[in-house]
């Protein structure tokens, strides 16, 4: 998809969508209204015009039954990438994926490539109603033999979804609902992660750490811009969950001597806690403040009116850096 806008997330993806179903006949999409509505935030618009029907496969409203169809084309040896409409709707699918995907390619005693991507649109801040603001993927992380990707930035988006569907394992790829549309971004740093799986730093700084992932990296690109002149602030954008690049993150806690880490997830027992764990146990010693979470509290996410309560944003990750660089 050409524009002479920037680039959001929702045409990154599609245009990453067009690009893998040109070069390679064997991508195929299924889910719901993605072909003659281009799905509920238009992300496959088009596509059925220009693949047709057989590729771009609009689904019965029932996700078991869009990933089980897409694990046995997998095994027949297309790259089928489904969509999920909001992630709330990805429960209803979790005996295909945790008992079946992800167990697949070592029943095969490796010897099956399992191309399976799950496009997830994740996340609050669209003034949606129940089941349509979550962020479960901690849930998924645990699972052995998924890869979990959330990105943060449409070129990441398109890149990282390439990557998924060559890969040859089962992929949840989240998409977060709020950056689908969204053109106004903060400024990040060049540079590539050091590998197709590995984390990036979007700022460099030399005081504090802080990690995360999805929507919220850009309120905490803004609240380091907030704090420039006091706190020199150092950004990771993680990329991926599972697996998740820790050593990214060490290294950048040796140069500063602080990690917060923030999410969108509640943090209770979420992505954010792992992390905690890991950087505290190999660089204990490093650490000139203890590590700390910034994450919502543990409860289901309130009706549209009060989500805005409940979302951690700009002013509460300000008060944290300042907090541990006091």
């Amino acid at each position: 998809m050409t524009s002479a806008r920037p680039h959001c997330l929702a045409e990154s993806l599609n245009g990453a969508l067009g690009d893998l179903m040109a070069d390679d006949a064997s991508v195929v999409l299924i889910g719901q209204d993605i072909g003659r509505l281009g799905g509920v935030f238009r992300v496959t618009r088009g596509l059925q015009d220009r693949f047709g029907v057989n590729r771009v496969r609009d689904a019965m409203l029932a996700e078991s039954s869009i990933v089980g169809q897409a694990i046995g084309m997998s095994i027949a040896g297309l790259k089928p990438i489904c969509e999920i409409q909001f992630d709330g709707f990805v429960y209803l699918a979790m005996n295909q994926i945790a008992t079946q995907a992800a167990r697949m390619i070592t029943r095969w005693n490796g010897d099956l490539a399992l191309h399976l991507v799950v496009r997830v649109p994740v996340g609050g801040g669209i003034r949606a109603v129940e089941h349509h603001s979550e962020s479960n993927e901690a849930l998924f992380a645990h699972i052995a033999g998924l890869h979990v990707a959330y990105p943060s930035a449409p070129e990441d988006a398109a890149a990282m979804l390439a990557y998924a569907c060559r890969l040859g394992e089962p992929v949840i790829f989240f998409e977060p609902k709020r950056l689908y549309w969204h053109r106004r971004r903060q400024t990040r740093a060049a540079g590539e992660p050091v590998s197709a799986l590995g984390a990036r730093t979007v700022r460099h700084g030399s005081d504090i750490t802080v990690a995360g992932y999805g929507a919220v990296l850009e309120d905490v690109l803004a609240a380091a811009e907030d704090l420039a002149d006091a706190v020199d602030v150092e950004v990771i954008d993680l990329r991926w969950i599972a697996p998740m690049d820790v050593d990214a993150v060490v290294a950048s806690v040796t140069r500063t001597g602080r990690l917060l880490v923030v999410h969108e997830a509640v943090g209770f027992f979420g992505a954010g806690a792992e992390l905690a764990a890991a950087v505290s146990e190999r660089a204990w010693h490093e650490l000139s403040a203890p590590v700390r979470r910034l994450a919502p509290q543990r409860s289901v996410y309130p009706p549209a009116d009060s989500e805005d309560d409940h979302l951690i944003g700009r002013p509460e990750i300000v008060a944290a850096i300042e907090e541990m660089c006091r």
